[in-house]
């Protein structure tokens, strides 16, 4: 009698765990929802789950304590518009045409993710600032909707005049309300934080943030109040964006959708400071990453090493939603599913091909002749960064005279503008705004904020032409026009603005404009090399 009870119960328990694996294989299998937060204008390591104290971001260490931290995540392209068409499309922005530049159309030709899950089932729309600044143009015959239906509508009163007025947790619940069941969902929170402008002390006064509590200033401005006082400015900035992703991940899990929504939640480029936003270092490609899918993340917590970027997003997007890549509409992508990352249970380096990204970039802001960008192309290895400076004769931050205007205007830009033109220190503006060679080399351990450019040593050309060479070899492949004699085709499209096109003849010629993100001290209209 004992041993049929035992069986009995073997037999129960049995199929409790097979029921209970079924359950699970089944949650799998759904599709699940996904929400994508992307700030604007954040850099790596100001997550509070990156170590840093002086910035506290909850919901995004949430986030990352709850699924997975990613610690070499990168943007090819440290620029918002040129930085969001890679998300979108799952290429890099040197094979997207005018969708490499700041401000372009961007081509028919390349569908979205967004676009293609919503043809596909998915509820999708955003809120705050979607694929932006350019034209989206048409697709089909219709007006593009590059991140899905706008829901901005909801609007609040920010804590200083630079905050912009969506409520953007609001906006979300709105998106969720009118969702109809059973029915996945897409969304896209587009904070206009931490972009400038700044209220200049809000960190200080509103957030009750020391000076004193900033650990480190990079070396490459000045540490002085007024620097220390704009990173706290950011900061505050950094978590309002938190704040309102904290209220999105509690108003999922009301709703009893947070389990099955896949949240991932990143910057498109890096800080808007000197040496950063729309450059090609550390600072500006370097990314916060950080991903969290319920039960499905395999052994949550766990920090990720592998290098990813930003192709890497619409791939896996797609695996999720069980749309074949070759099927889906969109042109061939470059990046690889993340998937796999996911679901294994390793921490650290979990895939040996993930050893390095690509970054680079074309024309970003107005302000050089002939409305000419600045091209770049590099690659980041765990040891190594490689830049290969293409026009080494043009302004890589923009002209002088036009106001530096690939760098917003800030109280940071003004201390160095300053300590060049008042007493004479170049050592901070040539770091931030000098003319470069055509080769930079950089060691990551010894060296991490790129400061000391290794190219020209002797012990390390044989380095340098592997990087080079590995470098080349990879954008050959992805038929970048630079590697085949045609780069100049990017200076060619012309910005979507059209009160952009050619500003630096007429704004030479005397004609007065406002471009609105720099300081009119920052035009060095009388400026001599």
């Amino acid at each position: 009698m004992a041993a049929q009870n035992n069986l009995l119960l073997m037999y129960v328990f049995g199929c409790c765990f097979l029921f209970s694996c079924q359950e699970k294989v089944m949650e799998i299998s759904r599709r699940p929802n996904i929400l994508f937060a992307i700030a604007d204008d954040l850099s790596y390591p100001h997550m509070g789950a990156y170590g840093i104290d002086w910035i506290q971001t909850p919901a995004f260490d949430r986030v990352a304590r709850e699924g997975l931290l990613f610690s070499r995540a990168y943007t090819p392209n440290a620029k918002c518009s040129p930085s969001r068409s890679i998300i979108l499309t799952g290429r890099n922005s040197w094979q997207l045409e005018e969708a490499a530049n700041h401000v372009p159309f961007f081509p028919e030709k390349f569908a979205s993710h967004v676009e293609i899950l919503g043809e596909n089932g998915y509820f999708t729309g955003f809120t705050g600032k979607g694929w932006a600044p350019g034209n989206p143009g048409q697709r089909n015959g219709k007006p593009r909707m590059l991140t899905g239906p706008r829901y901005s509508d909801i609007q609040l009163d920010p804590p200083t005049e630079q905050i912009s007025k969506v409520d953007y947790a609001a906006n979300f619940s709105q998106f969720l309300d009118e969702k109809p069941e059973e029915t996945p969902f897409y969304f896209w929170y587009g904070a206009t934080e931490p972009h400038r402008a700044y209220s200049y002390g809000s960190g200080a006064e509103l957030a009750g943030k020391s000076i004193d509590s900033i650990d480190h200033v990079p070396a490459f401005w000045p540490d002085n109040d007024s620097v220390r006082n704009d990173l706290l400015d950011y900061a505050y900035e950094v978590e309002y964006f938190d704040q309102h992703l904290m209220v999105m991940l509690q108003e999922l899990e009301k709703r009893g959708e947070l389990d099955n929504t896949v949240v991932v939640v990143t910057s498109d480029n890096g800080m808007p400071f000197p040496r950063v936003k729309g450059q090609a270092y550390e600072y500006s490609n370097h990314l916060p990453l950080a991903i969290m899918w319920g039960n499905n993340i395999q052994n949550p917590g766990r920090v990720i090493d592998d290098f990813v970027n930003f192709t890497d997003f619409a791939p896996t997007f797609l695996e999720l939603a069980k749309i074949g890549a070759d099927s889906s509409g969109m042109a061939p992508m470059t990046g690889k599913s993340l998937v796999p990352i996911f679901l294994t249970d390793q921490a650290g380096k979990t895939d040996p091909s993930r050893n390095a990204v690509l970054i680079g970039k074309e024309r970003h802001d107005i302000g050089r002749p002939n409305d000419q960008g600045y091209p770049i192309r590099g690659i980041v290895t765990e040891d190594f960064t490689y830049i290969h400076n293409f026009e080494t004769d043009r302004w890589p931050a923009g002209n002088p005279e036009t106001g530096y205007l690939n760098t917003d205007g800030s109280p940071t830009k003004t201390v160095i503008l300053n300590q060049r033109r008042v007493d004479g220190n170049t050592h901070f503006w040539n770091l931030s705004f000098g003319k470069r060679p055509q080769e930079e080399l950089y060691d990551r351990q010894k060296d991490p904020e790129g400061l000391n450019n290794l190219a020209l040593h002797p012990e390390y050309q044989a380095i340098k032409e592997n990087l080079k060479e590995e470098l080349f070899q990879q954008l050959e492949a992805q038929e970048d026009p630079r590697m085949v004699g045609n780069g100049d085709v990017f200076d060619s499209y012309e910005y979507a603005q059209e009160s952009q096109r050619d500003f630096y003849t007429r704004f030479m010629e005397g004609e007065s404009f406002n471009t609105g993100w720099v300081n009119d001290t920052d035009y060095e209209t009388d400026f001599k090399e």
